[in-house]
């Protein structure tokens, strides 16, 4: 039962409000019986007096404060038994879905124009841009469809560092990766060491996820899924942790690797794409492995990743309660304290007033 902001937790207790009533009229008032005095001639006296007799007891009667302070007392009580709670402002708990880790290749060849920039056909020229900057407008897009996940950014060449720990804040992710430049992290490509960074990433937040909810006894959430979307455009060079290693890890850690290859599969030496790693490392994680040489592919593969990795955000509203059962009760003490208060103020006038 809801009155708008007000709600009655057990509202069968307003079945009680006419008991008073039931009772004044079913059952007889109290009676205080008082001694009397017998005489022989109290028929005389009956006659004398032309009373008709009755019997010897007296019925109290209370002024009209008094009745309305039971009837006040009684309704509060009744109020209060219904254990009313005022309902708060509307809150919405999101639980999120994934950590998904997007880790990038800084090396030198990241650098080289050969991908065409957004809607540059349309405009009737092609416009050149590295594959660094193509994957920039790649992912602002991917970043679009994953509302509820949680976005970490690595970013690798001759060593791998973490640029964005895990956030829900795509705004602000977007913006440290925009920050991001070719070679920042060293010309070479330390695959391997990128993936292992990226393992203990995920672990650390676990830890923490675990600690949250040890501290708060909430251990009804499931664990988020772990997912790493490694974008690179060479092969590994010297990494301390071979990468096929750093997938099987990976796999025993529960994190899922896609990987995107980008560029020429054609090149040869340094920046060579060695495929057969990549989808090696791909499939000993349960991750897919894509091969992107131009835009187009590219936004296909984060598609079809997508795909892969639906969204498992889930969005639940309600309302905090707050109980106010205690306030009718705390009005029902003052109520008394003031009557009898004022009574013993006013007896003692009376007795005051009798002595003078």
């Amino acid at each position: 039962m809801q009155f708008n902001q007000l709600e009655l937790a057990n509202p069968y207790w307003l079945w009680m409000l006419p008991l008073p009533i039931i009772i004044y009229w079913l059952i007889p008032a109290y009676r205080t019986r008082q001694s009397a005095i017998k005489v022989p001639f109290f028929d005389v006296l009956v006659k004398a007096l032309d009373e008709s007799p009755s019997e010897g007891a007296s019925q109290l009667q209370a002024s009209y404060w008094q009745k309305a302070f039971l009837i006040i007392s009684w309704c509060l009580l009744i109020f209060a038994l219904t254990k009313p709670t005022i309902l708060g402002e509307p809150q919405t708990r999101e639980s999120l879905g994934r950590d998904v880790m997007v880790v990038v290749d800084l090396s030198g060849s990241m650098a080289e124009q050969d991908f065409v920039s957004k809607g540059s056909s349309d405009k009737g020229s092609i416009q050149k841009i590295s594959r660094l900057e193509a994957t920039k407008e790649v992912l602002a897009d991917f970043v679009k469809t994953r509302k509820g996940d949680r976005l970490g950014l690595i970013l690798f060449g001759d060593a791998a560092f973490v640029q964005t720990p895990f956030t829900a804040d795509q705004k602000v992710w977007l913006e440290l990766l925009n920050q991001t430049d070719v070679a920042m992290a060293g010309q070479s490509t330390h695959l391997g060491d990128a993936i292992g960074l990226a393992i203990k990433v995920f672990e650390q937040s676990s830890k923490e996820e675990t600690s949250s909810k040890t501290d708060t006894k909430d251990n009804k959430t499931k664990p988020r899924e772990k997912v790493a979307i490694v974008l690179t455009d060479g092969n590994d060079t010297g990494s301390y942790v071979e990468p096929i290693d750093a997938a099987k890890v990976a796999a025993a850690k529960n994190v899922r690797i896609h990987m995107i290859a980008m560029g020429d599969p054609r090149t040869v030496g340094e920046q060579a794409l060695d495929m057969d790693v990549i989808n090696r490392v791909a499939e000993a994680s349960g991750g897919k492995a894509f091969q992107a040489i131009n835009r187009d592919e590219l936004e296909q593969a984060y598609e079809a990743i997508g795909e892969l990795e639906p969204q498992l955000y889930e969005s639940t509203t309600y309302r905090p309660k707050q109980s106010i059962h205690q306030y009718p009760m705390m009005l029902i003490v003052m109520m008394y304290l003031f009557a009898f208060g004022f009574a013993t103020i006013k007896r003692h006038v009376k007795s005051g007033e009798k002595h003078v």
